[in-house]
């Protein structure tokens, strides 16, 4: 049960060990590549595998092909394994630490025997890594923050992957003739940045069919516990655990895995105060059970509206049930366009027509190209005279663009002396200019508060891209006064972006909720550098949700029309 991202997570690791041992530059380059495309691939692997039709993606030889039918019928690769016992196991975790890669560890490893994250930790500390070419005094501290913060991720997966495994073992379970329902719960149905374990539940008046099946997967390399009713695995190092209950309880015990700790409680304490017991299985008045088999049952018998999953984190939605002041939550199919789009014009791996065209099968009005500038070197954005070439293509395309419009746009560096990467006068001719920072990220909050107050007081600037910066278990938020941001935004209508990326999800859902209060628009944007990307805007929905964000707070909702008019287009 392998999925795309398993096998591209495989085939990066190999290129990290062939790294690590200075193997030959081709051999690491072809699994980087292999494992991009593989990645970037909007087909399951398996599907292209069985059509026979692996070689024929870029990358992918005989050997690498080969290898990839091995891991899907295996769930492991022979060669994988073979390279992580030649190597300390503890020098792939090292390279999980920011600002480490597989030249730095290997150096680590040679000069100073460092085989794992602790003797790294103790030698940073000691301040025996200044000594070596390439490392001072900053790196030490720099080595030492990136300990602390991938050791407050380890136990935690982004919110991404865990829903890639939830929904991948939901297809595999649904289908068998004893399931009568299933779903994912706990905080992964609550969409919550990053998730513990995945709980998977099911209704079934077999359940010892269920749980066979469920620890017979290939993708099981533990099985930690097993019940009559429930059971807990261990798939690519994330638990899993699974609980079957009869259908009549299905409500009650998705409602009960589902929400927060502290909302289950209020709940019962609801109940309580009405002479109800409320558990995983039902709800009941003595001996007698009135409700089970539904959530919204469940909150009814309470005397309580639906409240969504999302907003299950006694947060205040307990009050608003009771007040029958609940928000109607922004839905995915609300969503008209995507404000915020790469192409091959910069660091995209696609044509501004295949993104179009992407954007279009998803019922979309509107999509605005923002490929970066020329100062994310990285990223090899247009130059200035490039940009004004990409917005006559842009032009050229609406012209035949059948009701759909494309947005002339970019992404514009905020630098750190505060300047934009564009001059205003070019600026000015785009019809939407997105900004944001990406780099120096170390700046204290003063600065890169004021740093980004610059780009707002500018009136060519229409939305800040991911404001915090931060990248889910690699990188910190950089120091920002958040309170000054919106104050700002609010004061010149800039729209702060809640950027859908699982690597992002920036803002989060408290600074959603604080901008949307104050008044702010929010535009959930995907940041898509592929196609497959698009598919992203569920996550930033997920996030929205959680910040009780309703469809008028969001400016992607908007119709074409409106669109433009709220941004002053003609």
């Amino acid at each position: 049960m392998i999925n795309n991202e398993g096998v591209a997570n495989i085939f990066n690791e190999i290129a990290d060990i062939l790294e690590l041992k200075g193997e030959n530059r081709f051999q690491i380059n072809a699994f980087r590549k292999a494992a991009r495309t593989i990645d970037g691939l909007l087909e399951d692997i398996s599907v292209v595998a069985g059509d026979g039709r692996l070689k024929e993606l870029p990358g992918i030889g005989e050997g690498i092909a080969k290898k990839i039918i091995e891991l899907l019928e295996g769930g492991k690769l022979k060669h994988h394994e073979e390279l992580k016992n030649s190597i300390p196991s503890g020098l792939l975790e090292m390279i999980k630490i920011q600002g480490l890669g597989p030249k730095k560890v290997y150096k680590l490893h040679e000069a100073l025997g460092i085989e794992d994250i602790e003797a790294l930790k103790a030698a940073a500390e000691d301040k025996k890594l200044r000594g070596l070419s390439g490392f001072g005094a900053k790196t030490e501290e720099n080595i030492l923050k990136g300990i602390s913060q991938y050791r407050r991720n380890i136990e935690r997966v982004p919110l991404g992957i865990a829903m890639l495994y939830a929904e991948s073992i939901v297809a595999n379970l649904k289908d068998i003739e004893s399931v009568s329902e299933i779903t994912y719960a706990g905080s992964l149905r609550r969409m919550r940045e990053t998730i513990g374990d995945i709980d998977i539940l099911v209704s079934s008046l077999d359940p010892g069919d269920v749980i066979d099946f469920f620890t017979g997967l290939k993708c099981v390399t533990d099985v930690l516990a097993r019940g009559d009713t429930k059971s807990s695995v261990i798939m690519n190092d994330l638990q899993v655990d699974l609980r079957v209950v009869k259908p009549d309880s299905f409500g009650a015990a998705l409602q009960y895995f589902t929400g927060s700790k502290e909302h289950n409680v209020r709940l019962r304490d609801l109940a309580i105060r009405k002479g109800l017991k409320i558990n995983e299985y039902g709800v009941y008045r003595g001996d007698k059970k009135i409700a089970g088999d539904s959530e919204d049952g469940i909150y009814r018998s309470v005397g309580l509206g639906y409240i969504s999953p999302e907003m299950r984190e006694d947060r205040g939605e307990i009050e608003a049930a009771i007040n029958e002041d609940l928000p109607k939550l922004i839905e995915l199919g609300d969503i008209r366009g995507d404000l915020h789009i790469h192409t091959d014009y910069s660091d995209g791996k696609r044509s501004i027509k295949e993104m179009v065209r992407a954007a279009k099968s998803r019922g979309y009005e509107y999509i605005v190209i923002s490929d970066h500038s020329p100062a994310v070197a990285i990223a090899s954005g247009p130059s200035r005279e490039d940009l004004k070439k990409q917005m006559k293509v842009i032009k050229n395309l609406n012209k035949d663009s059948d009701g759909f419009r494309i947005f002339a746009s970019t992404e514009v560096d905020i630098k750190p002396d505060s300047s934009l990467d564009f001059d205003d006068e070019i600026l000015s001719e785009l019809d939407i200019v997105v900004a944001a920072v990406h780099s120096k990220f170390s700046m204290d909050e003063d600065d890169m508060t004021d740093r980004i107050l610059s780009a707002i007081e500018n009136p060519n600037v229409d939305i800040i891209a991911h404001p915090t910066g931060r990248l889910l278990g690699k990188r910190d938020p950089y120091k920002v006064d958040m309170k000054r941001i919106i104050g700002a935004a609010k004061r010149t209508n800039t729209v702060l972006e809640l950027n859908a990326s699982p690597r992002r999800l920036d803002l989060n859902d408290m600074h959603c909720k604080q901008a949307s209060e104050s008044g702010v628009k929010i535009a959930i944007s995907t940041d898509s550098h592929d196609i497959y990307q698009m598919a992203f805007m569920k996550y930033g929905i997920g996030t929205a949700r959680r910040a009780w964000l309703k469809k008028e707070d969001v400016v992607n909702t908007k119709p074409l029309k409106s669109l433009m008019k709220f941004f002053e287009i003609e």
